[in-house]
């Protein structure tokens, strides 16, 4: 009989989340939320409390989960109270946490040179070169579609991306090259019946979708331990050394928002924290105390007497 109320729950809930036009990722990630939330209690979410609420937050604490998976799986819950249940009154006790922000892990640039120069197949040599040279993000690489190359402007259209927004991004000139060496070994075998244009760049190869952003992810660390990179790199870091290698050769902060598709500049300002180059380019107030005729001595530091 529970089981029988969870699932007509769950269709409500599908059916406010379709709605509201909440993309099939957010879906997924709110049903998978609310069944660990029912797994919890071990009956109905419809017959929580208060306290029930307050129970799961401690839980999920002691539980030692991360503070973003956290924050998603109580989203998840608070859309089920505030929309599906109109329970106003238990959606108010879920609280979110700030994540502490940390500067993001950058990559070299004769890092990048090596990881792409032993990435292998060429599948992944391409896919993270796009990752690499446009800063797409992960899933916006594995989705994109031949018609979504455009070589006579040399732009990439991101269709859809996070937010639900589109963008261009320039197409790289070494990738022309790449796309059609790709193009001659990419698997033909699911194409049938499916216009050009809207064919998968990067085919999963076993069913008719594209790959997914975990294979490109194992397809990079792959590639970093061949490279014998030994720095806490993830897929993403590629995006964040995107940015980063921009700033420090002098492209405008905002020409960098648009590319990467930020909403907020000071989502992009961040890149200037670990911006090496720019930040030993700045002349301390120290120096300037300094006679013109001296000139700093540079070296090795003094050795201690």
């Amino acid at each position: 009989m529970m089981t029988e109320r969870i699932s007509a729950l769950r269709r409500r809930m599908i059916e406010d989340m379709t709605a509201r036009q909440l993309s099939a990722d957010s879906q997924r990630a709110h049903i998978r939320s609310c069944k660990r939330f029912a797994a919890f209690l071990g009956r109905s979410p419809e017959t929580a409390t208060r306290e029930d609420i307050r129970q799961f937050q401690l839980h999920l604490a002691e539980e030692a989960v991360s503070i973003g998976t956290r924050d998603a799986v109580m989203s998840g819950v608070k859309f089920l109270f505030r929309v599906t249940l109109r329970r106003l009154d238990l959606a108010e006790e879920i609280y979110h946490l700030n994540e502490p922000r940390k500067a993001p892990v950058v990559m070299s640039v004769n890092e990048v040179k090596r990881l792409l120069a032993v990435a292998r197949p060429l599948k992944a040599k391409v896919m993270l070169s796009i990752a690499y040279g446009t800063g797409m993000r992960a899933g916006e690489v594995c989705r994109l579609k031949v018609g979504d190359i455009d070589i006579d402007q040399m732009i990439i259209r991101v269709v859809q991306g996070k937010g639900r927004k589109d963008r261009q991004v320039k197409l790289p000139n070494d990738l022309p090259g790449l796309l059609k060496a790709w193009w001659t070994v990419r698997s033909k075998r699911l194409d049938a019946g499916t216009p050009l244009s809207e064919r998968w760049l990067f085919p999963d190869g076993k069913d008719e979708g594209p790959t997914t952003p975990r294979q490109l992810s194992r397809l990079f660390r792959e590639t970093v331990r061949m490279a014998g990179i030994t720095k806490r790199v993830t897929l993403h870091s590629l995006r964040h050394s995107f940015a980063t290698h921009l700033l420090e050769s002098g492209v405008d902060i905002r020409v960098i928002q648009a590319m990467l598709g930020h909403s907020k500049l000071d989502v992009t300002a961040r890149y200037t924290q670990v911006a090496t180059k720019m930040i030993a380019k700045v002349e301390s107030p120290l120096d300037r105390l300094a006679p013109k005729s001296k000139k700093s001595a540079k070296g090795k530091m003094p050795e201690p007497a």
